[in-house]
Parts: structure tokens; sequence; C-alpha cells
């Protein structure tokens, strides 16, 4: 009965973005009226009630990112990725990982982050990879075993990070056509786009890029080096051209806040063809970690609003991946909604939790779920019953150092090997400092009953 409906699903889904593309908004308004009656599932009704809210409000900053879909993106890319992304991964995929996760009695994620290789061809300051070995990868046969093993389990998203993943973009394209029922996400550099390679992800339609970009100009090639916001804004236009689907990706700091917070930078991304944003914070990795980047609780806070803003009034989804941790009920990491698999093979709760039991090169990846830092994870999770707080390296270090320690995770950092006492006394002082701002916040009700979003 699961697999009829996901084909009725499907085949409604596929005629909802026919109308849309049409302009017959009132044949699908009845569509999703229709399978909205038919569907018994809360949270299928609420992605329902979600696209019936973004076509009825032609005023709403979700309604124009929905008619942007339509006139900028490529009709294979549109009806392929948005099939995979809505139909597989978050509606039918999520209902089986849920029900996979009862009977094996541990987390199974939303989605995978892996990374292709750990080599780069930029050496930006601060970045969170720059302490693993630079000679790693997963070779192609290892990432399609990993993608065969989660689609068992229920998991239809996987991301790529590194190092720079486009260095594999030949291997990355080829896994996107072998699992056409998949979503393919890749955090890159924007360096390596060229107009053939903007060609194979419009053919192959299921694999979207984030381009790693920190305000215009200087404030990019800062970490970046020189140059390279010039490559990146190349490489959007050479997307947008193309019809490919493509966010940006922005690490805020300490002396970046204003920069990638602007009205003139946000704008500009969504003028270049932006349709989403992730927003991360810097994360002192490594003994040798530059202190001076980490964002101050008030930038933070000021982040908390700003991100809110850009999402009700532009035509963007902006995500934050640590202060929207009231939407998602505190920390997704450890298999929750997702873990990392660093080039290397070892299976991390985190991309920022550089610690591990195990290497997927010698474990099933149900087992490494069930890793004893993964356990953890579950068993302490939520960390802070304000999900303002929701980070245990960088909100809550304590229970972090608790959970490595008691697991007998150890560092995955070949460079420095870094232990988690070294990492968590390096935050320590700023998680109390931004406890005391959190508090503020949760107690003021600041929080997801009043702020509406496309999150909801």
């Amino acid at each position: 009965m699961g697999k009829i409906k996901e084909i009725i699903y499907t085949f409604v889904f596929k005629r909802a973005l026919h109308y849309a593309e049409i302009n017959d908004l009132e044949s699908m308004r009845r569509l999703l009226h229709w399978i909205g009656k038919i569907t018994t599932d809360e949270d299928h009704q609420k992605v329902i009630s979600n696209f019936q809210k973004y076509v009825d409000d032609p005023s709403s900053s979700h309604n124009k990112i929905f008619k942007t879909v339509f006139t900028q993106i490529a009709p294979n890319v549109r009806n392929k990725f948005l099939t995979n992304f809505f139909i597989k991964a978050t509606l039918f995929g999520r209902e089986k990982a849920l029900k996979t996760a009862k009977i094996q009695d541990c987390n199974i994620p939303w989605a995978i982050l892996m990374d292709p290789t750990s080599s780069c061809n930029l050496n930006c300051i601060g970045c969170w990879a720059s302490e693993y070995s630079h000679q790693d990868s997963l070779s192609f046969a290892e990432l399609n075993h990993i993608i065969e093993q989660g689609k068992e389990l229920g998991i239809f998203m996987y991301i790529y990070s590194g190092g720079e993943p486009l260095l594999r973009k030949t291997d990355l394209v080829a896994l996107a056509e072998k699992h056409q029922d998949c979503a393919f996400l890749a955090f890159t550099n924007g360096t390596l786009v060229d107009e053939d390679f903007t060609r194979e992800l419009v053919r192959v339609g299921n694999f979207v890029l984030a381009f790693s970009i920190e305000g215009i100009g200087n404030a990019t090639d800062m970490r970046r080096g020189i140059g390279t916001y010039d490559k990146v804004i190349k490489s959007m236009d050479l997307m947008k051209e193309a019809g490919a689907g493509f966010g940006y990706s922005c690490c805020y700091h300490r002396k970046n806040i204003d920069a990638v917070a602007s009205d003139e930078f946000v704008d500009l991304m969504i003028e270049k063809g932006s349709l989403f944003a992730w927003y991360f914070t810097y994360i002192p990795l490594g003994k040798t970690a530059a202190m001076e980047l980490v964002a101050l609780p008030h930038q933070r806070e000021y982040m908390y609003h700003r991100i809110r803003e850009i999402r009700n009034t532009k035509p963007l989804f902006a995500l934050d991946f640590w202060n929207d941790g009231e939407y998602t009920k505190g920390c997704i990491a450890g298999g929750r909604n997702y873990f990392h698999i660093n080039a290397h093979g070892d299976v991390e709760p985190c991309a920022f939790i550089h610690y591990s039991n195990l290497n997927i090169k010698d474990s099933s990846l149900l087992n490494a779920l069930k890793s004893p830092l993964f356990e953890q994870y579950r068993e302490n999770q939520p960390f802070n019953q304000n999900h303002l707080r929701p980070c245990p390296l960088l909100d809550n270090p304590d229970k972090l150092a608790m959970m490595v320690n008691k697991s007998g995770a150890h560092s995955t950092q070949q460079l420095d090997m870094e232990t988690v006492e070294e990492l968590t006394e390096k935050v320590y002082n700023l998680s109390v400092s931004w406890g005391d701002v959190a508090d503020s916040l949760w107690e003021q009700g600041t929080n997801v009953k009043k702020s509406p979003s496309h999150l909801d």
C-alpha cells in the first residue's frame, strides 16, 4: 500500500508542477486540496498545507520563490530535484526511516553529509576541514555503497562537502545519474564550475550546488584568497544561464556580520539566481584556530533576528544552522537528522565534531548509526531545553566532553589530534555568555510561536 501511495503522490506532485509551469494556478489549487483531503499522515498534510500557502498568497516572499523556480530553473532540474526532495526524501523516505529507526532502536537521519575528498584548491583561513589529512578520499565505489545502504534505510538526501567536492565532479555527476531517486547537494568554493559542468547538472536534474561566499568583494577574499569572489560570481552566472539550481552558503564570523547580512549582499545573491541560503557560524576547530573570528553573543543575537527578517521579506529560503534550533527542537546531528562521513571514512556525528568510534570502510552504515558516540547523542538530545542553545560544542560544551569520553571516541583530526578538553575549553566562556542572551530570548517568547516562517 505504501508504494502505491508513493506512486499516486508522485503523479499528483508532477501534475501540480505542470500546472504551475503553465500558470494554471486554479487547477493546482484543486489538486492540492484533493490530495490534502485523502492523506491521513500529519507530516504529509503539513507539507501540502505549506504548498497551498505559497500558491494562495501572491504577495508573500515564498510565493515569489515559487515563481522564480518556474521561470529560472530548467524543467528537468525542477521536476527531478523537487520530486526527489519532497516525495522521496521528505515524505516517503522519512516515513520509512522513522519506521526503521524504531525497529533498529537507533537514529536514522534524513540526510548524510559526505566528503568525497579532503583535497582543496584553496586554503581558507579557519576552514573546519583543514585539520584533516589533505590526501584522503572516498572512492566512487565507497560513495555508491553508502548511498545504496542509505536508501535501504530510507535516506534519499545526500550532501557533499570537503575539501572541495567538485574536484570529484565527474564521479558526483555519475552518482546522481545512477541514483535518480535521490536528491544531491554539494557545498563548493565555486572556482571549478564551467559551462560543461552546468550542462551536466541540468541533464541529470537531481544535483544542485551551494556556493560558499562571505560578502561582496574583499569580504569573501579576506578568508578565501584574492580573486575568489569574482570566480564565484562568474560561476553563479553560468549556473543561472544554464537553468541549474543553486543557493549560497555563508560562514559568518566576528569580522563579516555586516557584510553577509546586508541587504546589498542578499539582494545581489537573489539577483544572481540563488534560491536558498545556508548560514553557519565560525567554529574554532584545531589547536591553531582563529579565535578572533568567533562571533560574539550580541552578533549571534543579531543574526538570529536578521535571518528571520530575510526569510520573511525576501524571495529566499534562508536557514541558520545554529540559530534555527527552535524549529528542529535542538541539535540535528548524531543521526537524528544528519551525520558526517569524512574523506578518511570516519563516521562523525557532525561536520564540526571531529570524533568517531569507527570507519565506514570497515563497517556497515547501520552499524555506524549504532556506534557509542551516536548512542550518546541519541540519549542526550536535546542538549538544552532552550532550543536556542542546541549545540553540544558551542552552547553546551560540558555535554560534548561527557559524550566523547563516555563513548571512547577518538579525534579524527589527523594533523593535530585535538582532545575534546582542549576544544571545549576554547568555547566555554562564550557558551556561558550566549546562554544568558539565548535564555532571555527564549523567556521573552521570541521563538517559533511569534516568528512565522517557511520552516513552520
